[in-house]
């Protein structure tokens, strides 16, 4: 199920949780937060406000995590496209803009994609129409990304005669340096299936198909230990660069941290008693994604 409700982004705002917000949409079943980049008319673009906005749903989507209400988030965007980038409105800005206006304008960029990046829960990007520039990198800080079959995707800061340099962190964690080297210098716009070769996709599907997959990976992140699931997601960071030695010392206490949590003394219980462990939940119904108009 992806509940959406598709707002006027200049004149209305949407209300959840005691947020307000003029260019997201918001919403909550059960605990699954879905949240909509909601400005269709511009593609759903970033702007210095929209930057402002995903960092406070960033910052209360992690304590909603930290209070055990929040296991899962969805990111979509409403209308045609899930992310165009940049807005043209806020790029003419910036051309007058200091260097050191420009660092502080991207500082804020870094620590957008940095806050949802680091979530202490599942990620889930739902992926249609095109993800370019900002919006491939969105996608790079999502943990699962599920995109219909005739998306397209881009790196495509060059042919502006900027450069991919917020996102690179996040886009070089998912697709390696070799297949940056290409997207990133030619800023070539490349298919799903090549997304998901270089590893930016991991589920590609019809358009219609997509509230449906979604759902399935929602299905098994709600079977899995929400604690478990942020600490595994913090482990991989800390790990990745470390070698095998090094390793050992930091994953040896982060399995024995999690065998004597409460958390993972109900899941070995519940293996050994052969019953579902108390955070395992039902199957979620898929609805469609209400309000959604591809």
């Amino acid at each position: 199920m992806f509940p959406v409700f598709v707002l006027s982004c200049r004149f209305s705002c949407f209300r959840v949780n005691d947020m307000a917000y003029h260019f997201l949409a918001t919403t909550r079943e059960g605990s699954v937060e879905y949240l909509t980049l909601n400005r269709p008319d511009v593609r759903n673009a970033f702007n210095e406000l929209v930057i402002a906005e995903l960092t406070e749903w960033a910052l209360a989507t992690r304590d909603a995590a930290g209070r055990h209400e929040l296991r899962a988030a969805v990111i979509a965007g409403a209308g045609k496209t899930f992310c165009a980038g940049a807005d043209v409105t806020w790029m003419s800005k910036t051309v007058s803009y200091t260097e050191e206006e420009n660092v502080r304008d991207a500082m804020a960029a870094a620590r957008m994609f940095g806050a949802i990046n680091s979530l202490p829960l599942a990620v889930i990007a739902r992926i249609h129409g095109a993800a370019l520039g900002g919006g491939a990198g969105l996608a790079s800080v999502c943990d699962i990304v599920v995109s219909a079959d005739d998306a397209t995707f881009g790196f495509t800061e060059v042919k502006l005669g900027i450069i991919p340099a917020m996102i690179s962190p996040f886009a070089l964690a998912k697709i390696g340096p070799s297949a940056a080297r290409e997207l990133f210098l030619t800023g070539a716009r490349f298919s799903a299936a090549r997304a998901k070769e270089i590893g930016l996709v991991h589920d590609i599907v019809p358009a219609a198909d997509l509230d449906a997959a979604v759902s399935r990976h929602l299905q098994e992140i709600l079977t899995a230990g929400p604690e478990a699931i942020a600490a595994a997601k913090a482990l991989i960071p800390q790990v990745w660069d470390l070698s095998v030695d090094e390793a050992r010392h930091v994953t040896a206490r982060a399995i024995a941290a999690r065998r004597v949590s409460r958390e993972g003394q109900e899941g070995l219980r519940a293996f050994l008693e052969k019953r579902r462990p108390t955070w395992h939940a039902g199957p979620i119904e898929h609805e469609g994604h209400r309000g959604h108009k591809e």
